[in-house]
């Protein structure tokens, strides 16, 4: 499931990863949410948090990532990736170069930093 999060600075769209994500999950949360931050903004500047209760994608899931991500790759300007999982900041970390705009990692407890490096 994404859970949309609320109370960002208005050119900052924040999203939580529970559980297993679908590709459902990108359809109907998402990307609308990608789709009304770009009508207000020329970029995205992207929070996207995998806590202790994210569990993974699915393959659909993976599938709608990569097209949601290739969509129109200069309008992704910041990713902030917020996680305590190992597998996921190495795998940032190893394909990184492959995500558009400027990605960074931060830990579960830097949300705030997060927050504030995106909105910058």
């Amino acid at each position: 499931m994404i859970r949309i999060i609320e109370g960002l600075p208005d050119n900052v769209l924040g999203a939580e990863a529970l559980g297993k994500v679908t590709d459902e999950d990108y359809e109907n949360v998402l990307a609308p949410a990608v789709r009304e931050l770009l009508e207000a903004h020329s970029k995205i500047r992207y929070i996207y948090v995998l806590g202790d209760e994210f569990e993974g994608w699915t393959p659909g899931a993976m599938w709608e990532d990569a097209k949601l991500g290739g969509a129109d790759l200069r309008r992704w300007e910041k990713i902030a990736v917020v996680t305590d999982k190992d597998w996921v900041r190495h795998a940032v970390k190893g394909f990184g170069w492959m995500i558009p705009g400027d990605v960074r990692v931060f830990a579960l407890g830097e949300i705030d930093e997060a927050t504030s490096w995106a909105s910058d």
